[in-house]
């Protein structure tokens, strides 16, 4: 039951970041300071991945690596900015569920040791009334002992009186 409603949540968050980063990737690229930001970002990014893509080939990795030109370093960093925005949506979704889980099974597991020690409360309470049971037995096969069968059947109060005697 849980597992479909998570999906169907998970795919309607993606749906409405999808437009959200379209947005933020639009507006990147037009703000002159955030655009010179990121295009340095970009380039930072170009220079890693190609230098990482060539030790990956087997390739020279001391080789000068040309810089993008301006249009496709605001693209490329906009993609990025628009999928991590995607991505963390997506961690704040998967962490809120995780706290709201853990949560749910430390009420669960408060319930259960409260249940244990209720339980534990009623074997004690069990206990002592069994043993105090066995003591009125005791005492009853004591005064069996002292009055006899017949007595057993003529059993008053448990104390034998003067008379008695």
């Amino acid at each position: 039951m849980i597992l479909p409603v998570v999906k169907l949540g998970t795919l309607a968050l993606k749906t409405i970041c999808k437009p959200i980063a379209n947005r933020l990737k639009k507006e990147a690229g037009l703000h002159p300071r955030f655009r010179q930001l990121i295009i340095n970002i970009a380039q930072a990014n170009h220079r890693f991945t190609t230098t990482v893509q060539r030790h990956i080939y087997g390739h020279a990795t001391n080789v000068a690596i040309r810089p993008l030109d301006e249009e496709k370093a605001v693209q490329a960093a906009a993609d990025l900015i628009g999928e991590l925005f995607v991505f963390t949506v997506a961690a704040a979704a998967v962490t809120f569920e995780v706290q709201r889980s853990s949560r749910a099974e430390a009420r669960k597991e408060e319930m259960r040791i409260q249940e244990l020690q209720e339980m534990k409360q009623k074997d004690e309470e069990l206990a002592r009334e069994v043993e105090l049971l066995k003591q009125k037995v005791e005492e009853l096969e004591l005064l069996a002992k002292e009055r006899g069968l017949a007595g057993l059947f003529n059993f008053r109060h448990g104390h034998v009186t003067k008379d008695e005697k």
